[in-house]
């Protein structure tokens, strides 16, 4: 494999900042992620570190040095770090547990695989035309809530997320591909802070028109000066596949021809995540859960 990537994260306006994105590789594998933090909840920083740390860290025991079923592989991570989240509330004993979008995509056998929940989310670009998007789990985007015939309140916001990692509810993710990649194809990951003070055709244009290492922080400073001083969160970690022959493996410029199949490679942080990855089962699951939401019961009780 031969890739150029470059990444950004800045804090805007924002008190600190929630969001995290990395990427990991083997030789035959390349897995990009980000998380951003939710406001309105605890420790959104910690729900998305736990979910990246955690995802990488299965991407390590798994790709030998490729993914079985990349599909398979992402449904089980996603669920493996929403449960991660839920097991590190329930152990400090926390009455709101941290949440996080997610999104998340495998490189493998000349195509790539995505996973999304919330509203992070992933730009495919193919020379100047948009060729793919994730569509936002809110009920401005998601038409599955009038097909299920819920009727939604006049009033209610409908930017609001019905699904994240981290909530007391089974998460909602969707996954596609595999796509087949071209070289030139542009693959983008950002997170709501940058999609939402820029359209489709901006974000289109200078992915289709740069290089990532140019196109990711002119997004960023449009994004930027666009929302202001309220800016939120503003980050973005971007692939161009199968950059032409003639350049060394740097930082920003990758080709695992060289690398050897036990190696693996990563710039998610390592933090207080256990450094072996045990899932729980669907009962571990329902008492976490269990005791979350009685901890917030008694909590209001308390107050009340």
């Amino acid at each position: 494999m031969k890739f150029s990537v470059f990444q950004v994260s800045r804090k805007g306006g924002r008190e600190k900042n929630e969001d995290r994105m990395g990427y990991c590789y083997t030789r035959g594998s390349g897995i990009f992620l980000l998380a951003d933090g939710m406001g309105g909840h605890p420790l959104g920083e910690v729900a998305a570190q736990l979910a990246l740390q955690t995802i990488s860290a299965l991407f390590q025991k798994e790709a030998k040095p490729e993914l079985p079923d990349v599909a398979a592989f992402l449904a089980s991570a996603l669920l493996t770090a929403h449960r991660q989240i839920l097991r590190y509330s329930v152990e400090k004993g926390m009455l709101d547990t941290p949440r996080t979008t997610l999104v998340a995509a495998v490189v493998q056998g000349g195509a790539v695989t995505w996973i999304h929940c919330g509203d992070s989310r992933l730009y495919l670009v193919r020379q100047v035309e948009l060729l793919a998007r994730t569509r936002d789990h809110s009920f401005l985007e998601q038409r599955q809530v009038a097909a299920a015939g819920l009727k939604l309140p006049a009033n209610i916001n409908r930017n609001i997320l019905f699904t994240c990692l981290g909530s007391p509810t089974k998460p909602v993710f969707d996954i596609t591909g595999p796509v087949p990649l071209q070289q030139g194809d542009k693959l983008m990951l950002c997170s709501d802070g940058l999609w939402s003070s820029l359209t489709d055709e901006d974000i289109t244009y200078h992915l289709g028109h740069k290089p990532v290492s140019e196109a990711v922080p002119d997004l960023v400073e449009k994004a930027l000066a666009k929302a202001g001083d309220n800016s939120d969160n503003v980050t973005c970690i971007a692939m161009e596949w199968e950059t032409p022959d003639g350049f060394e493996s740097t930082r920003d410029h990758i080709s695992t021809d060289t690398v050897s199949d036990g190696v693996f490679a990563s710039t998610v942080q390592a933090g207080w995540l256990d450094s072996a990855i045990e899932d729980m089962d669907d009962a571990a699951i329902e008492r976490s859960i269990a005791e979350i939401n009685e901890a917030i019961r008694r909590s209001a009780a308390k107050k009340s």
